[in-house]
């Protein structure tokens, strides 16, 4: 092993730690430190900025770290790293911010909404929440996620992403090739737009922290040297 890392993970939008804790369980047991942060996800006055302050209290006294940012974590991860030193970005699923983009804007600008709208006319209709998130995962622990997620709040949701450019860290990406949220055909090329990078990929829906958790942390343990 390359050494241990402290792997400090922001979840989605309504994500909680406890969605995070198998992949932790992984981490941990390759000999590395792993916390899921507690973010202020369901108060409407918090902000990116309030999301960025939980991640650095998060990560207080960790050293060589690995931020895992997923999904809507994709705008705070980068604000994180202009404030402690981060080894390495490893975004799982994630939105990818430009300068000066607010998150409620995201879906527009990239695309998104538009590959979405044409998927529901050739379904006849909006695809359920659960087929969104859940398709691929135990029907116990979709359940167990269900009830413990948290309303996202819209606080974060109007305000411009602050930063003027991409941090200078190390980033990878890691696309799920079965996510129903993000396709995987469009991430890869707003991955390639934004990023100027190939992702990796792997097997799995937008939640393979829950579905594929082994896996997932392998990818990430590798992604970051460890």
């Amino acid at each position: 092993m390359a050494g241990k890392k402290s792997y400090v993970i922001v979840p989605g939008a309504g994500g909680v730690p406890w969605d995070w804790q198998l992949v932790g369980d992984e981490l941990r047991r390759h000999g590395h430190d792993a916390v899921a942060v507690d973010l202020p996800n369901d108060d409407p006055s918090a902000g990116l900025a309030e999301y960025a302050d939980a991640v650095v209290r998060a990560a207080a006294g960790r050293t060589d770290i690995v931020l895992v940012a997923h999904s809507l974590g994709g705008f705070t991860a980068p604000l994180v790293c202009e404030r402690i030193p981060v080894a390495r970005m490893v975004l799982v699923a994630a939105m990818l911010p430009a300068p000066g983009e607010p998150p409620g804007d995201w879906w527009e600008n990239t695309g998104h909404s538009a590959v979405m709208a044409e998927r529901e006319r050739l379904d006849g209709g909006p695809p359920d929440a659960s087929v969104l998130f859940f398709h691929d995962v135990p029907p116990e622990l979709a359940a167990e996620s269900a009830a413990r997620g948290r309303a996202q709040s819209g606080g974060p949701f109007g305000r411009p992403w602050p930063l003027d450019r991409w941090p200078e860290v190390p980033t990878s990406f890691l696309l799920c090739r079965d996510d129903q949220l993000f396709p995987a055909g469009w991430l890869r090329g707003l991955v390639r737009e934004r990023l100027s990078i190939e992702p990796e990929e792997m097997d799995g829906g937008h939640c393979a922290f829950l579905s594929r958790p082994r896996e997932l942390a392998e990818r990430v343990m590798r992604l970051s040297g460890a």
